[in-house]
């Protein structure tokens, strides 16, 4: 996921969960998602900070300068707690702890929650989205230091212990690893979760028309401080002019962008953060994949997911997903997009 992306069989539950998702949207719009048009010109409150590895970046547009910097803060403090539960880079967070020691007992609620939101996305995408290949991304990680391909030999014994279905959730309050050496990374799908619990504290508070993004994964509630839908740019990813992006307008939507142009370990970008779960390496075909849901989680996962499979295959997964549309580019720019993205 990325911040140039900013401003300017077993898949019938999930369909039902997407749907539950939907409804959910919905009935929340009563104090947000749905956002009412501005009658008058509003004022734009803006906040950029460090968190989770990227910057977040937040737009509040109300009456009062001062309550919308005390939306702000209501949200950041919440994204931050979340960020801390669900991180691997503090050592004595949940999740570490559950990578640890193989097992969580009075796991937080919202921990629970992302694991089993992770394995549902892990089970519509047979396996092409995994939270479990932290020790692949890990290894991978070495080859910006060396410049060396890791061995074929150790991404095989990695292999053994990168599969989804060795997550085990008990009771809504347990989660626990059901084969040693496997460890998690919710990086994929808690970003975009973390957006959606902030834009729930604004929601609360009663801020109808807002816009929150980290690192490209983005919800946007009602309109702009001039009660014009929010313009959002989709990076072309071979390519740092800004000024060329593909642009959307949306509002009351969630978005999530995914690319091998984010984080990579080498400079043909055909090494880099995302691995696919299946044979080890970096998938080889998608360049970005830019995902509209009805949650940011879910936008998130899936955009992951989309770089993994083939594109046509991504698009025909879409495609049977409600309020879920896609716009893809392979490495030699050709694009793929579901009928509705850009309507």
């Amino acid at each position: 996921m990325n911040s140039s992306a900013i401003l300017a069989s077993e898949q019938g539950f999930t369909r039902r969960r997407l749907l539950q998702l939907a409804a959910v949207s919905a009935a929340v719009g009563i104090i947000g998602y749905l956002g009412v048009r501005p009658r008058g010109r509003l004022k734009p409150v803006r906040h950029s900070q460090p968190m989770m590895g990227t910057i977040v970046n937040l737009v509040v547009c109300g009456e009062d300068e001062g309550s919308c910097r005390q939306g702000i803060e209501a949200c950041i403090e919440r994204m931050e707690t979340l960020s801390m539960m669900m991180s691997t880079y503090v050592s004595d967070s949940p999740l570490s702890e559950l990578n640890r020691f193989g097992s969580l007992n009075d796991a937080p609620q919202e921990l629970v929650e992302v694991f089993k939101l992770a394995i549902e996305l892990s089970e519509l995408t047979d396996g092409a989205f995994d939270p479990t290949v932290l020790p692949l991304v890990g290894l991978f990680k070495e080859v910006r230091k060396t410049g060396k391909l890791p061995d074929q030999q150790k991404v095989k014994e990695i292999l053994q212990v990168v599969d989804y279905r060795h997550i085990v959730v008990e009771n809504d309050t347990t989660v626990k690893y059901s084969t040693p050496g496997v460890t998690a990374t919710l990086d994929a799908v808690a970003k975009g979760y973390i957006v959606d619990r902030g834009i729930e504290v604004l929601q609360r508070l009663g801020f109808g028309n807002a816009f929150i993004e980290a690192g490209g994964d983005l919800m946007v509630v009602g309109y702009r401080y001039d009660g014009k839908p929010w313009k959002i740019g989709i990076r072309n990813p071979r390519s740092d002019d800004l000024k060329k992006m593909t642009t959307i307008e949306m509002s009351d939507r969630a978005i999530a962008t995914s690319g091998d142009y984010m984080q990579y370990f080498t400079d043909d970008k055909k090494i880099h953060h995302i691995i696919d779960p299946r044979t080890g390496f970096s998938p080889v075909r998608t360049a970005s994949s830019s995902i509209i849901a009805p949650t940011v989680a879910w936008a998130d996962g899936l955009a992951t997911a989309a770089m993994v499979l083939d594109p046509d295959q991504s698009i025909a997964l879409l495609e049977t997903l409600p309020d879920c549309e896609g716009y893809l580019i392979d490495k030699d720019m050709n694009r793929y997009q579901t009928k509705g993205f850009f309507s």
